[in-house]
């Protein structure tokens, strides 16, 4: 599709929505209770379908959207009184005025299109993570979604969890005293990542929109069954690697507990191979964070491509905690304080933390409830906000989760680069580094560059 026809995708869209420019239900214009939500689901299968049996909980699912209709048709079946679109710019021009709030659950690389298009007709929106797949991306979306003035808020499930609430309590509350490090790893990638992966044309299924799956990206790559519908995330140009697929969820702790926003050092220690294509199948970045306020310098270390923490010779265990604990072989976190350590056995926080030495358990006990608990996941705590019932959610675009995803997402320019980066978030830079600034801002495929009004 050529920019003449994308404009016009835009203006013809634009009419049929009217006043939804101006959002509806902004808190503190529409506050009736438990208001029924019209959803348009973007994105119905493999995490579109939990995100889907999340949200229709006293909302009413109005409309799906997939590119692949085969991979859609359990959400069409489910739903059989919402109307199915492959496009989801045909769906904004043709019921935009009848959407409340919007889902995202597609490929990394479609988030900030669907995502701008849905703010554009002043809908609220929940993207799933990461935010977006390139720097630039995260932080247009996030400074777009501030001038409509929309709710917004990311799928990363960890920053509505009681886990992490007790973890940010137990920091600050100085039971571990200094936090000093923290330590992430995962097994992820679980899918074909590293150099050399070919991937040839294959026919398109006839039920799979191929173009609009492609969407932004400029590179002209034939359908594989290895892409779509789950191995994409290894491409550079579709997802962000093992990385870009967990840190959102994991790293979201220690950005939230210790705040993390603003400018950083990180290095990647130990990579794979990999090429301009598809991201390793193993890395190991160090972080450095300076001191900020009352919390000293913070230096953070993930591990990913780790399938088995407790036989892996490479693996580096972290310090503080047991030398005979079992760790988790899919993911888990260590915070390392000056006076003990907290052990979390997933990425999410979804149970609460684990303190060392045990003589501290007492006094964890004793430790306050600060901050509120969050029902039903991030997209009812989006509803909730919509309906005038509750705040902006915590992982929203603006303040959190933007952030967080380009905390995450400049780790990647260590591992493509080989190089530290310093990072300077004012500017969405690297310090001195201007090669890097293909990979922070990407080539956008005719038609489909992005129009920030």
């Amino acid at each position: 599709m050529n920019t003449t026809t994308r404009r016009r995708f835009l203006q013809s869209s634009a009419a049929l929505a009217g006043s939804a420019l101006a959002p509806k239900l902004l808190l503190g214009e529409n506050k009736t209770p438990s208001k029924q939500l019209n959803i348009a689901a973007i994105g119905c299968s493999g995490k579109g379908t939990s995100d889907i049996s999340e949200i229709c909980a006293g909302n009413r699912i109005a409309f799906l959207c997939d590119v692949d209709k085969k991979m859609a048709q359990n959400a069409i079946n489910r739903f059989p009184n919402a109307p199915y679109f492959s496009d989801y710019r045909e769906m904004f021009a043709a019921v935009a005025d009848q959407i409340d709030v919007v889902t995202v659950s597609t490929p990394d690389h479609m988030h900030f299109p669907i995502a701008l298009e849905a703010i554009r007709h002043g809908k609220h929106v929940m993207v799933q993570k990461p935010l977006c797949n390139t720097l630039w991306e995260a932080r247009a979306l996030a400074n777009f979604a501030k001038q409509k003035g929309v709710f917004t808020v990311m799928g990363n499930q960890g920053a509505t969890m009681e886990g992490t609430r007790i973890l940010r309590e137990w920091i600050e509350a100085g039971l571990i005293g200094e936090v000093k490090e923290v330590h992430y790893w995962t097994n992820r990638p679980i899918w074909p990542q590293g150099k050399g992966l070919q991937f040839p044309a294959q026919p398109v299924p006839a039920d799979l929109n191929w173009d609009v799956w492609q969407g932004t990206v400029a590179t002209e790559r034939p359908y594989h069954a290895n892409i779509h519908p789950f191995k994409w995330r290894g491409f550079w140009d579709y997802g962000c690697g093992a990385l870009g697929d967990i840190a959102c969820h994991s790293m979201n702790s220690a950005f939230w507990a210790l705040d993390l926003r603003g400018d950083f050092v990180v290095e990647a220690t130990k990579v794979s191979e990999f090429d301009e294509t598809i991201a390793p199948k193993r890395s190991t970045l160090v972080y450095q964070f300076p001191a900020k306020g009352k919390r000293p310098a913070l230096k953070v270390v993930w591990q990913d491509g780790i399938k088995d923490p407790n036989t892996d010779k490479e693996f580096v265990r972290p310090p503080g905690i047991p030398d005979d604990l079992r760790l988790n072989g899919e993911w888990g976190q260590v915070f390392v304080g000056t006076e003990g350590t907290l052990f979390v056995n997933d990425s999410y926080c979804g149970t609460s933390p684990v303190i060392y030495p045990e003589s501290l358990r007492e006094k964890a006990r004793q430790v306050a409830k600060v901050y509120p608990r969050v029902k039903g996941g991030p997209t009812q705590e989006l509803c909730r906000a919509v309906r005038g019932e509750g705040p902006m959610p915590v992982s929203n675009f603006v303040d959190h989760s933007g952030p967080l995803t380009e905390l995450v997402l400049v780790g990647n320019l260590a591992v493509r680069t080989g190089k530290k980066i310093d990072w300077d978030a004012a500017k969405l830079a690297a310090r001195g580094m201007p090669e890097v600034r293909s990979m922070i801002k990407r080539r956008y495929r005719a038609g489909w560059e992005p129009i920030l009004t």
